[in-house]
């Protein structure tokens, strides 16, 4: 169930990539206009990889997190937005954008816990939810020891640590959380900013991990990728099934496995606590996000259309999960051919 070698050394080759402000661009020299991007912190080491392969045009990207993305591409100061938190239909509307989705990936729970290693914890969405509101607040509670019979866990204070900026991450983890627990959807609710009980903010998933990786007792919640280049401790999740789940590219593409795009209007679709057996519980898709009449549009969508076509090798070497070939067709018909 764990990572393979390669993946590993792939996965720690992204650590120069992931940085508050990236500034992408394809290797060869551009032919055209640079497009420019904004947004999900997540996307930006597939969107490097993407663009190292293509030959048309510079890729201007700042990985700033979603709702910096969100706020960019509203005031329309970059080509594109890049959301893990998918904006609904009466949005694009309102704004007359373009959304689509360009991958799949999961959140993570990452723990710093003296003697433990990846695998060792099992959480339920119970669980993660009481601990994010502080109701339960040291390792060694009961409530977590049910689950982890013959497991040290150590009696120390649970350091809880979340986003402080607006975050699709944040956006995917507190929806998740929303849906396994009544008081935290009355409570704290699901958005990429929330209000949090207790803990202190990271920003950026580099700031969590960051702070993760130097405080012993705590807990916080990354992108896939940030957990294999931070080597951090990840806990199991339980599932819809009641499994506990490893997150995998595999897991992760358990979970979109029954995703229906041809009935989600405006692509807006969610898959948070799948059915499948051994789908991990926090996935979900990276999208972006365009005006439909803009300068660089076709630009923008000829990068994409190029990367559907030629990327999908890139993004599973780095632990993204490719979208199938007949989404790819519906979103060319649909969200490409509204682009001017």
């Amino acid at each position: 169930m764990g990572r393979s070698f390669q993946e590993r050394t792939m996965l720690k080759k992204l650590g120069a990539a992931f940085g508050a402000a990236l500034i992408i661009s394809a290797a060869t020299l551009a032919h055209g206009a640079t497009i420019s991007g904004a947004g999900s912190t997540f996307a930006a080491p597939l969107y490097s990889k993407w663009a190292e392969a293509y030959k048309t045009q510079d890729l201007n990207y700042q990985s700033i997190g979603s709702g910096g993305g969100i706020r960019q591409i509203t005031a329309n100061t970059v080509d594109f937005g890049a959301s893990d938190k998918p904006l609904k239909p009466d949005d694009l509307a309102t704004n007359n954008f373009v959304q689509f989705p360009t991958a799949i990936g999961g959140v993570v729970p990452v723990v710093n816990l003296p003697g433990i290693k990846s695998g060792d914890v099992k959480l339920t969405g119970a669980n993660l939810a009481d601990i994010y509101r502080g109701a339960i607040k040291k390792w060694n509670d009961p409530l977590l020891a049910v689950n982890n019979p013959g497991v040290n866990l150590p009696n120390l204070p649970i350091t809880v640590v979340h986003r402080s900026d607006g975050s699709g991450t944040t956006f995917i983890f507190t929806t998740y959380l929303a849906a396994k627990a009544k008081h935290w959807a009355t409570d704290v609710g699901a958005n990429d900013a929330v209000q949090w009980p207790v803990g202190i903010g990271g920003k950026g998933n580099e700031g969590v991990a960051a702070f993760v990786k130097q405080t012993p007792g705590s807990i916080g919640y990354v992108e896939y990728a940030y957990a294999a280049t931070n080597s951090l401790t990840y806990t199991l999740v339980q599932n819809k099934a009641g499994k506990f789940t490893t997150p995998t590219a595999a897991a992760f593409a358990a979970a979109a496995a029954g995703a229906k795009w041809s009935s989600a209007p405006g692509y807006y679709l969610l898959l948070i606590d799948q059915p499948a057996p051994d789908a991990w519980p926090i996935s979900g898709a990276t999208f972006v996000i365009l005006h439909k009449n803009q300068a660089n549009g076709r630009q923008v969508i000829a990068f994409f259309d190029w990367a559907f076509k030629n990327g999908d090798a890139a993004a599973s070497s780095l632990a993204y999960v490719p979208l199938p070939a007949a989404v790819k067709d519906l979103i060319r018909k649909t969200a490409f051919a509204q682009v001017k």
